[in-house]
């Protein structure tokens, strides 16, 4: 066992195994390799000593602290202004859109809310460039007390580290889905001989060993506990063990320790301590500011400091977070109220007039117009930094403080309104509870069903959500006829994911209530032109809904965003470009929802934009993407606790062609969308197991009740027709040739009113599967023309796939290794690694031997090499690599070493002969 003779280290008796993680970590740093760790567990386990030792340790090191405070976790970035503060030095060697994202969410600006993407990768590069003079320590303590915002970039940032000269240690008491997939290290209670241990090395004198037992067993393992009960007991005490308090939990007992402490100081001093317990900032000036204003002497600050439980310096430090925490709860009501108003005083509201607002309403009692509405300001400043938590909590607090009236209902209700945007749907319920309560007019109370329907549709994305918000949307007609339109485009969301489980009928009767409407729709507005679209749609088909669809969409392709970004149906235009096979269209509009719904935090509905920009992306061949997208959504899912299919990760194994895992999201899938009635889901699981499925080779398998499921989601659109195209290919290969023409016919009512190039490649291989002759050759080949001119590299390797096995079975060989060489090629660079079995096959069914080639070596990659070697193949700089891919340019240049090492290459220009040029180039 290591010793520890310096009492800060005491704690860590019994951590040896811990001990070597943190050694090998910072070594692995100085051999230019990133190190990150979540330390995880309960108050007092040992976190900080580890923290405390790894600064030892980190000799030659840079050094920055963040400690998460309860009181702050309602300001957005707070935490992250911490971190990165001491190296804002480095802001200027940062590209400037990376520069401006940390101005304003730091308030050193003003400008639009940053994409949290962009504010997780400009504190990459901060760190990254800051790392480059010397190593760079960063402890993150007390996590579980972290902002959502600047723990959503610190997690962005642990991911992403790889070969930067950085430790990132991260402590938390608690398991935090944004921490989620992070290494991990959970601090188990210390043994009864190493608590012994501990407990003796903290006293001068003999103990008794009843008394040790006695106290082990109170401090139940817990390192913390440990020591302070042991620096508790009087001398005379330790010999027989007389008058030992009864059990607490380790905490208690801690927390019991540092009030006694507490007690022995004079009263200044504990008014100071509390002042500093009840202050996050640490800021010396403000802290004896506040002191000033209620007449504490200045001697107090030493009379503090010599209870051991902080330290006054260039910033002001407990000796542990528990001690804060038993500080502020030791004093009385009245005295944290007289604390947070001093505070308020002492802070400039000028300079942080968040905060000074907060202090105010934390020492205000009563009703309070003038705080409320300061805090209202700081939600609507918190908002434009795209802060919805941290806006949600300063309008709640605000409609507190608010004097019975109309006023308050609103801003309750505007609170309830952020809290579902920003994802906490049952803190939702809970104010629309409190709203509903109170006197409120007609427009209130429609607007509060408005928003009970949209958490009904958000949280389970099931049947029950359609008709709620049907009602809502005949309600706000007469009150507020612009938020009754776009309800009305939320009904038609909510019945489309419903599909066959939503009540029969159920998507007539919205669109039956639109075309009765008194409501007057202005086709030249995009919002109206798509509820008139998706009436159509709904009741007289495609064929006479795609032009007007076409001229909505139209319009919003070429415009700014609509202000409804980030709602309940504003991922309806991209799904209705996937149902006109308009490949463009769905690509930008997609793009454009998801950031913009990534700009507003609207966690509600980013599930939902990340899994429409998730299957056009499938379709491009860019499974990286989907596969980053995947993993945001799980953690989305995680954080907020909202109900939905996976889409994502369907997509992506079933292009992959991993079956296991695929049924085993399916099986998951399935029962949970029945639960909730998600039946978009059932349809979506049978399509794709369709696609797995020929990508396997496996006809036979795929059922025919995908032509009778072909029209659920809208009168043969895309969306379905896609499905359909799987059966015509799967009836044509195992030679049911009726039921591939019955689907063929099916397939063509939407690729023909679509007219695009998709539509019109996928038909004509359809087709193809069903002729014969030059006829059938003369469709191979149009429909390899027609894809090779859109983005569609898994569409265009189909085709190629189709063409080669057809000129096999024609014994023309020669022509069929050409297509099968280009389709394999093409999959291979796609990861479709199903679809690649099954062209290789084929090409050694043309007497082709199967050999080692270039395309085989190249999938020796992971998929992040893969992605970085095209862009540097097309010319790309590490930096220019490191933004698009949201790394830091160190972790690629790591990346390009590995790529170089198993092609076998040296330089970047010979990426060019494995990567030609029209591969080289991600989406």
């Amino acid at each position: 066992m290591r010793r520890y003779s310096e009492p800060a280290y005491r704690e860590l008796i019994g951590r040896d195994h811990e001990l070597d993680v943190v050694k090998r970590l910072i070594s692995g740093v100085r051999g230019r390799q990133s190190g990150v760790l979540v330390l995880r567990g309960p108050a007092g386990i040992g976190k900080t000593a580890l923290l405390d030792h790894a600064v030892k340790r980190s000799r030659g090191f840079d050094v920055v602290r963040v400690s998460g405070v309860e009181a702050e976790q309602e300001l957005a970035f707070a935490a992250l202004h911490q971190l990165c503060a001491p190296l804002l030095e480095t802001l200027d060697k940062l590209p400037s859109p990376q520069q401006t994202a940390l101005k304003v969410v730091f308030g050193l600006c003003p400008g639009a809310p940053p994409a949290p993407l962009m504010v997780g990768l400009a504190t990459l590069t901060l760190l990254a460039r800051s790392a480059e003079r010397r190593p760079l320590l960063c402890l993150i303590d007390d996590a579980q007390w972290l902002d959502r915002a600047s723990a959503q970039a610190i997690a962005f940032l642990a991911r992403r580290l790889l070969a930067d000269p950085v430790v990132l240690l991260i402590a938390t008491r608690e398991s935090a889905a944004e921490l989620h997939g992070l290494p991990e290290l959970v601090l188990d209670r210390l043994g009864p001989a190493d608590a012994g241990a501990l407990l003796r090395s903290a006293v001068a004198w003999p103990v008794d060993d009843q008394v040790v037992l006695q106290l082990i067993a109170e401090a139940q393992g817990n390192p913390l506990a440990v020591l302070e009960l042991a620096r508790g007991q009087a001398g005379d005490r330790w010999a027989g063990g007389y008058g030992l308090p009864a059990a607490l939990t380790p905490e208690d007992r801690v927390q019991e320790e540092f009030r006694r402490r507490l007690d022995q100081a004079s009263e200044d001093a504990r008014r100071l301590l509390l002042i500093a317990a009840a202050d996050p900032t640490g800021q010396p000036s403000v802290i004896f500011g506040a002191a000033a204003r209620l007449g504490i002497e200045e001697t107090a600050a030493s009379v503090a400091q010599a209870t051991g439980l902080v330290r006054f310096a260039a910033t002001v430090t407990f000796r542990h977070p528990l001690v804060r925490s038993a500080i502020y709860r030791a004093a009385t009501d009245a005295e944290q109220r007289a604390a947070h108003l001093a505070l308020a005083q002492a802070t400039d509201a000028n300079v942080d007039p968040d905060r000074h607002a907060w202090h105010l309403a934390a020492a205000t009692t009563e009703p309070s117009e003038a705080v409320a509405a300061a805090l209202s300001d700081s939600a609507a400043r918190a908002r434009a930094r795209g802060g919805l938590a941290a806006a949600a909590a300063f309008l709640q607090r605000a409609a507190e403080l608010t004097p019975a009236g109309p006023a308050r209902s609103e801003r309750t209700l505007a609170a309830a309104e952020m809290k579902h945007a920003s994802g906490a749907l049952e803190d939702a319920l809970a104010a629309l509870a409190l709203v509903e309560r109170d006197p409120i007019d007609e427009l209130q109370r429609a607007r509060a069903s408005h928003l009970r329907a949209r958490i009904a549709f958000a949280s389970r994305r099931g049947s029950d959500a359609p008709p709620l918000l049907l009602a809502s949307a005949r309600a706000l007609e007469a009150v507020d006829p612009e938020r009754a339109r776009t309800t009305y485009l939320e009904a038609f969301a909510a019945a489309m994911f419903a599909g066959r489980l939503a009540p029969p009928g159920t998507l007539a009767d919205v669109a039956e209530t639109v075309r009765s409407s008194p409501l007057p729709l202005d086709p030249a507005g995009p919002e109206d032109g798509l509820l008139h679209g998706l009436m159509t749609l709904c009741t007289s088909g495609l064929e006479a809904a795609a032009p007007i669809l076409r001229e909505a969409l139209g319009v919003l392709h070429g415009t700014a965003p609509m202000s409804g970004h980030g709602t309940s149906w504003s991922w309806l235009p991209a799904r209705l470009a996937g149902d006109l096979w308009d490949e463009r269209a769905w690509a930008e509009l997609s793009a454009r929802e998801l950031q913009s719904v990534r700009d507003v935090g609207a966690l509600a509905t980013l599930p939902v934009a990340l899994s429409i920009r998730a299957f056009i992306l499938a379709y491009r061949g860019e499974l990286t993407a989907v596969e980053s997208l995947a993993d945001e959504m799980a953690l989305a899912v995680e954080v907020t606790g909202l109900q939905i299919a996976p889409y994502p990760a369907l997509v992506l194994a079933a292009v992959r062609g991993r079956e296991h895992q695929f049924e085993d999201l399916v099986e998951r899938t399935v029962r949970s969308a029945t639960e909730r009635g998600e039946g978009y889901a059932l349809a979506v699981c049978e399509h794709l197991r369709a696609l797995l499925l020929n990508g396997l080779g496996r006809f036979t398998e795929v059922s025919a009740a995908v032509i009778e499921r072909e029209g659920e989601m809208g009168h043969a659109a895309g969306s379905s027709a896609r499905a359909t195209g799987e059966l015509v290919e799967a009836a044509a290969r195992r030679g049911d040739h009726l039921l591939a023409q019955r689907a063929l016919e099916r397939l063509t009512e939407s690729t023909q009113t679509a007219g695009t190039d998709w539509a019109l490649g996928v038909e004509a291989r359809s087709r193809a599967l069903v002729s014969e002759g030059a006829l059938a050759d003369q469709l191979y080949r149009e429909s390899v023309d027609r894809l090779a001119g859109t983005a569609l590299a898994l569409e265009l390797a189909r085709s190629r796939l189709l063409y080669g096995e057809w000129l096999r079975r024609q014994r023309q060989r020669a022509a069929a290794r050409q297509q099968l060489r280009d389709a394999l090629d093409g999959f291979l660079t796609i990861g479709a690694e199903g679809f690649a079995a099954r062209a290789e096959r084929a090409l050694v069914a043309t007497g082709e031997r199967a050999r080692r080639r270039t395309v085989d070596t190249r999938d020796d990659l992971t998929a992040q090499e893969r992605q970085i070697a095209k862009l540097a193949a097309a010319g790309r700089s590490n930096p220019e690599i490191a933004t698009r891919l949201f790394l830091s340019p160190r972790t690629v240049e790591y990346h390009l070493g590995k790529v170089f090492g198993k092609l076998g290459i040296r330089t970047r220009g010979e990426l060019i002969t494995v990567f030609p040029p029209q591969d080289s180039e991600a989406d």
